[in-house]
């Protein structure tokens, strides 16, 4: 989630103009003041939560904490390939589910990509699975993936109540790409590989500090109903130590701007829509039952929606077709976050992995990932679906 360099990039050129749009609909009233009090209790405390776990996960990396994780990573494979793989598996799952999709993409994906390249194995199906799994393994928790957060409510007021309903459909979006892949890659993974050396952190205390916050807060998210509260600690008390002990680390860029401008502008502009109409609109295509054949069918519009417009964007216009139903929510949440694998921007995730990958060394073609893409999320939104309908009976 996350400047300048002569120029502005096309994304920070989009966000402006979506911020434009928003603020003339703001100023106007095309958003009426009630529509826009709502939004705002809606998503300030969503958008804070995605403030203070940025910071917190880049910090930790500031910290070492990664890189030290990746080092016990490829001593625990042993020299075998295959139990690398399984290893840095669980490392990008354990991130997206506690961290968020974001993280995987932005902090983890550089980790396993240079651990891969400096035991010489190949760093492509790793690569790969780093931005498969932060979309398809963002959908256990609500912290996960901001479109959980904002279906966390209705779906039920605790995390509880939402793990209830995701755990089947995520263990899915974990299984299914990852066997994919497996067999995609199987040449490379079943070899072996030098143990990589031990380094030390370069302050200790830092890197006790960040990875025991991590470790207290992990549990939390997953337990608390207000995630936005323990992260704001946990990010206060890593700025607290960095001021101390590294202060030059500190920088604006901690803050995910873009990503918040990008957010806001899309929140805005959406509600915008549906008061001025798109829900009445969006009417005919409104599910109301759980058969497999409805669910199979929001999780595949959603999917499509992703894709064509983004994620984000694509759950805050459907929302309305899953009737407030906490079972069709789900089904909504496979389509639009496990099923944006085909187009760059489906996910922003996508794209920000791309960026690292490519100043990594790491060639990915377009349109050899398009087709890799299509091939798995078929199958693991189809498969996700069909798990929601055996747990949701």
């Amino acid at each position: 989630m996350n400047g300048f360099s002569g120029r502005l990039r096309p994304g920070s050129v989009i966000v402006a103009v979506l911020l434009a749009v928003a603020a003339v609909l703001l100023v106007t009233g095309a958003l009426p003041p009630s529509g826009a009090g709502s939004l705002t209790r809606r998503v300030v405390p969503v958008l804070g939560f995605v403030v203070a776990i940025t910071i917190v996960a880049e910090l930790a990396r500031d910290a070492a904490v990664f890189d030290v994780v990746a080092q016990h990573l490829g001593r625990w494979g042993r020299g075998r390939v295959l139990i690398l793989w399984a290893c840095v598996i669980g490392l990008a799952v354990v991130s997206t589910v506690f961290l968020s999709l974001d993280t995987t993409a932005v902090i983890v994906t550089p980790v396993v990509v240079l651990l891969a390249q400096g035991v010489g194995v190949a760093p492509l199906p790793f690569a790969l699975a780093t931005v498969w799994l932060a979309n398809t393994a963002s959908l256990l928790l609500p912290v996960s993936n901001l479109t959980n957060l904002l279906a966390a409510p209705v779906i039920g007021g605790s995390p509880g109540a939402f793990l209830v309903l995701s755990w089947a459909p995520a263990l899915a979006g974990v299984i299914v790409p990852v066997a994919i892949l497996t067999v995609w890659h199987r040449r490379a993974l079943f070899g072996t590989y030098p143990l990589p050396g031990r380094r030390a952190p370069g302050d200790p205390v830092l890197f006790w500090t960040a990875a025991s916050v991590l470790l207290v807060l992990l549990p939390l998210l997953a337990l608390t109903r207000d995630v936005w509260i323990p992260a704001t600690a946990a990010a206060i008390a890593l700025l607290g130590v960095f001021v101390v002990r590294r202060r030059q680390a500190l920088r604006l860029s901690l803050v995910p701007w873009q990503a918040l401008g990008l957010a806001g502008a899309l929140f805005v502009i959406v509600e915008t829509a549906h008061a001025r109409g798109l829900s009445a609109l969006l009417a005919p295509l409104a599910v109301h039952g759980h058969s497999i054949g409805d669910l199979l069918q929001v999780a595949a519009v959603g999917a499509l929606g992703a894709n064509g417009i983004n994620n984000l964007p694509a759950y805050l216009v459907l929302e309305p077709v899953a009737s407030g139903d906490p079972v069709l929510l789900m089904a909504l949440l496979i389509g639009v976050n496990l099923g944006p694998l085909i187009t760059p921007w489906a996910s922003l995730a996508t794209l920000l992995w791309h960026h690292r990958v490519v100043e990594l060394g790491v060639t990915i073609r377009w349109g050899r990932f398009l087709r890799w893409g299509l091939v798995a999320a078929i199958p693991t939104v189809g498969v996700a679906s069909i798990a929601l309908f055996l747990v949701a009976r």
